[in-house]
């Protein structure tokens, strides 16, 4: 039986372990594990932030989180999606549509009108599973950049 839930505290270190998985997936980001726990604790503690996980067996085999931001193109909250991951042994058993469904519950209880997400572009797995529940591409491009706190940091560090 899976059963998706709020996070909590004590589901850190399962999902820390979703997040080693999930980022050698990814090309763009690198696991840190105390800058992911770091972020994890602070999705705990927003308010404005949804954090999931799914249980089987009183163990987390899966998570996804959410935040809000505003939109200005829908004149209103959107929710940014990260961190979709489930464990492979427990993949295509319908536990990341329920996390996605359960999300999407979350972002409905406070008016949010559309959730959008980032996927690495090579990840043909996750983008396949995004299209076939009515996820659509956009002609939109991710670009990034550090604060100047960042980088002003990572300077003095050298």
């Amino acid at each position: 039986m899976i059963h998706v839930r709020g996070a909590w505290t004590g589901d850190l270190d399962p999902m820390v372990s979703l997040l080693r998985t999930l980022f050698t997936i990814e090309a763009d980001f690198a696991f840190d594990e105390a800058k992911q726990r770091r972020g994890l604790r602070l999705l705990l503690e927003s308010d404005q932030a949804c954090l999931l996980v799914a249980e089987a067996n009183a163990a987390v085999i899966g998570m996804c989180s959410g935040q809000v931001v505003i939109s200005t193109a829908e004149g209103g909250p959107a929710l940014l999606v990260e961190d979709v991951v489930v464990d492979e042994a427990f993949r295509r058993r319908g536990v990341g549509s329920r996390l996605m469904e359960a999300l999407k519950d979350w972002a409905a209880g406070r008016n949010v009108s559309r959730l959008q997400l980032l996927a690495d572009r090579n990840n043909t797995t996750a983008l396949d599973f995004y299209c076939r529940r009515g996820w659509q591409r956009t002609e939109l491009i991710c670009l990034r950049n550090y604060s100047r706190m960042r980088r002003e940091s990572r300077q003095s560090a050298v």
